[in-house]
This record gives structure tokens, C-alpha cells and sequence, in this order.
């Protein structure tokens, strides 16, 4: 089916006659095909006869060729997925078949896309961004330390770069724009973090999702397009995103996340605002003070200052903040 999607990606008209000549395929069987795009990828597709066929909205696809042709800064190998589960999990299964790190999954739908604390992330087709990045991590939990919070300055810096100013971090692992989030990020390890292991580095960015279609998103969202006023190239974003994190996570593995913490805390929405934390069943009101050396959550309770960090742990923001 992606060969006739590359023929009506740029949503113009194509008669049934053209697409089967472009294919080398008969009609009946373009048709069949078109069904499959409506059925499978939920991508409705107008009929006008004796105009042809179109999608309701262009659309552009990841070009493989494209982003491995790209400078980043790194040496970064790049796969493109029609479709998969998760692009982390088909990244931890080609850690298991023995793929030598680094390397890039990106898929154009995920089935099961997953964000932190084992909430869905809705993944609809060549809509937004589902990225995972494989490295090698020597040199034990130092080497981890912060590592979430430096890639979210690396993809802040890339979606500034494509034009939402106005996107902002929430420790630990978002960006929104205003109160509503436009990307998250999620770390995965494999192996001993005491020793050498491998990290996959997890992204999603609404992209090109507009609000005001019916997605089962359990709090505020925003998309760069919404932010925008038009449509994205994604193939461009993951360029800037790639290029941002060689030159984030080189200074990550050079000098720890104690030299970026300021320009983190920087560019946290949530400094000096009153929140919520909440770990396990207790929650812990204070004002956020910003991060420490090691990437934890500073706040100030009760008058004292007390540190939070781990992976099940969530801020919001207090109800008269």
C-alpha cells in the first residue's frame, strides 16, 4: 500500500486508470488497495467521479533515504517503520538480535505506543513523531544521571528551531506549550547500569494532530501545527531533533548534567510555581525550587528543601497555583 500513499500524498486528485499505470496493476486492484488505506489506517479518502481519488489531507511520509542522507553530527543509522507496536520495543528487540548501537527506529503508526507511568500514547498514521534512539552507555549510573532532562532540552531546542517559541519543559520528562503538552519523552535501559548497557531514548511529538479530533488523550494537548497554523514536515524535525542531540548528550557525556542544569531550569514552565507530587499513594505539596546535579526535583516543603527523583513519580501544578 505505501507505493499508491506515495502517489496520493500530495493530495491532489489521481484517476484510478493513472494510479493502476504508476503501479502496474489493474483498477479493481487499486481499489482494493484504496479500501485497505481507509480500513487499516484510518486515512479517509475522497471519490469524485470522474476526478479520481485523494486524500482528505496531504500528508508527507518519513523518507528513509532522505534522513540518512542528513548531517546530524552523529553517524546515526535510520530505519523507517510502516507500522509497528512500539518503536522502543522494536528498538529493545533489535538490541536482542545483537544490532549494534547507535541506531534510529522511527515508524510512521504505532499499535501500542507507550508514555511514562503506562499510559497510552496515541500514535495515528503519519501524523506525528514516534522516535527511538539506541546508544551504548559506558561508564555506569553517571553517565545516566539526568540523561531524561538533557534530552528534553534537546528537543526543545529542535521544536523552537521549527517554530513553536513558545514550548517550554515539565520536570521530568514533557514539553508543553502554555499548559499543554506537545511532546514526552521515555527512557528505557538494557543491560547493567552499573557497568555497559544500552539506553533507548523514546520521543513522541504531536506533530501534525489537530485538537479537535475525537483522540482518547486523557489530559491537555497541543500539536506544533496547532501552535503553528500549518502543517509540519516531519521529515524536518527529526533532522533538527538528531542534530540537537549529538551536540546535547556530547556535552551530557563530557561534563554531566550539572552543566546544563541551569539552562534547564532555565527553561522550566513550572519554576517557582506551587505543585502536587505525587509518589506511590502520598501526595507532597511545595513550590518548585528547580532540579540538583543529579536531575531530581527540588522543592521546598513546609520551609525545607527536599530533593524527589524516580520514575513513577508526578508533578502537577496546585489547584490555587
Amino acid at each position: 500500500m505505501l507505493p499508491l500513499l506515495r502517489l496520493l500524498q500530495d493530495g491532489r486528485f489521481h484517476s484510478g486508470e493513472a494510479l493502476g499505470a504508476a503501479l502496474g496493476i489493474s483498477r479493481a486492484a487499486v481499489w482494493k488497495q484504496l479500501r485497505s488505506l481507509e480500513a487499516e489506517l484510518e486515512l479517509p479518502i475522497h471519490k469524485v467521479r470522474g476526478r479520481g481519488y485523494r486524500l482528505a489531507s496531504p500528508l508527507r511520509l518519513l523518507d528513509e533515504c532522505l534522513l540518512a542522507s542528513s548531517p546530524s553530527g552523529q553517524a546515526w543509522p535510520v530505519s523507517v517503520l510502516h507500522s509497528v507496536d512500539s518503536t522502543s520495543s522494536e528498538a529493545l528487540r533489535r538490541l536482542e538480535a545483537r544490532n549494534a548501537a547507535p541506531f534510529i527506529v522511527l515508524a510512521e503508526r504505532q499499535s501500542a505506543g507507550r508514555g511514562r507511568r503506562g499510559r497510552t500514547w496515541v500514535s495515528p498514521f503519519a501524523e506525528n513523531l514516534y522516535y527511538s534512539l539506541v546508544l551504548r552507555v559506558e561508564g555506569g549510573m553517571r553517565q545516566l544521571e539526568g540523561l531524561s532532562l538533557v534530552v528534553g532540552l534537546a528537543l526543545l531546542q529542535a521544536i523552537r528551531a521549527m517554530g513553536v517559541s513558545g514550548a517550554g519543559l515539565k520536570w521530568p520528562n514533557d514539553l508543553l506549550v502554555g499548559d499543554r503538552k506537545i511532546a514526552g519523552i521515555l527512557l528505557e535501559l538494557s543491560g547493567d547500569p552499573a557497568d555497559v548497557c544500552h539506553v533507548v531514548i523514546g520521543v513522541g511529538v504531536n506533530v501534525n494532530m489537530m485538537p479537535t479530533e475525537a483522540q482518547p488523550i486523557d489530559q491537555p494537548w497541543t500539536s506544533m501545527r496547532a501552535a503553528l497554523g500549518h502543517g509540519v514536515d516531519r521529515n524536518e524535525l527529526v533532522v533538527a531533533l538528531n542534530q540537537q542531540l549529538a551536540r546535547y548528550l556530547e556535552s551530557h557525556r563530557k561534563q554531566g548534567f550539572s552543566a546544563l542544569r541551569e539552562e534547564w531550569q532555565n527553561n522550566h514552565l513550572w519554576q517557582g510555581r506551587r505543585v502536587v507530587l505525587t509518589a506511590g499513594g502520598q501526595q507532597i505539596a511545595g513550590v518548585v525550587l528547580g532540579v540538583d546535579a543529579s536531575g531530581a526535583i527540588r522543592l521546598l516543603v513546609d520551609g525545607e528543601e527536599q530533593h524527589f527523583s524516580g520514575g513513577e513519580l508526578s508533578l502537577r501544578l496546585s489547584n490555587d497555583s
